[in-house]
């Protein structure tokens, strides 16, 4: 059988090392000694001798409900074998966090992160009135982080000079040394999402980086009973 299909682009490749690799644009393969965590759901493909585990409330308080603005359940993969990640299609991107680094993430933009990093779940701060709240995933520790995001995302450098306002449907995550509040603009609020009223955005203070992606939030979609 001939076709582009089958051409190396396409082909998966054996693993090299254990841990994370992007397999394409728009998808992470994770070779899998131990244990690693995954949005539940996300999962396409795996092979080898992998144990999938929904977790709702954790254990030992490593693995918990990452419960955000749209909900995050999350699940242990544990064993040895090879698993591929993706979600909706969205362009997927890595993050290595060393000791000493802390990044807040949306729960919605999360895939798949190494079992050593850990995270609480955190209410942004100024931001507990908005559309029931604003919910993100604090990681810190060593380990690799791996993300989603609809497009290609905008990394904005934030300084004490400059503060940074982001639509809250917009934001991805930030860097620790940024604080967060609320800041409405009422002269910008018809130019906004096609809004007649009030425009509410995100400011962000300090020096650091917030991460945007090009797109509005999409409509959540039924849940299936």
């Amino acid at each position: 059988m001939k076709s582009d299909l089958f051409s190396s682009d396409h082909m998966a490749q054996p693993a090299h090392a254990p841990g994370m690799t992007l397999q394409s644009a728009k998808s992470i393969k994770y070779a899998v000694s131990g244990e690693m965590h995954a949005r539940q759901g996300a999962m396409i493909a795996y092979r080898g001798d992998l144990q999938f585990e929904r977790k709702s409330q954790g254990v030992g308080g490593m693995l918990k409900r990452a419960v955000t603005g749209e909900g995050l359940p999350l699940m242990a993969v544990r064993g040895q074998g090879e698993a591929w990640f993706a979600h909706e299609a969205q362009n997927c991107f890595i993050v290595d966090i060393e000791p000493g680094d802390v990044l807040t993430v949306n729960g919605r933009n999360v895939l798949c992160f190494d079992a050593t990093l850990s995270y609480e779940i955190k209410t942004v701060k100024g931001a507990g009135m908005t559309g029931g709240g604003l919910f993100n995933s604090v990681f810190t520790g060593a380990g690799r982080l791996g993300l989603v995001c609809e497009g290609t995302p905008l990394v904005i450098p934030v300084s004490p000079q400059q503060p940074v306002f982001v639509d809250t449907d917009a934001v991805v995550g930030w860097t620790a040394q940024l604080s967060t509040s609320l800041h409405r603009s009422q002269s910008i609020g018809s130019m906004i999402r096609g809004g007649s009223g009030e425009a509410v955005q995100l400011k962000l203070e300090g020096e650091g980086y917030v991460i945007v992606r090009p797109s509005e939030a999409t409509p959540q979609k039924p849940q299936q009973h």
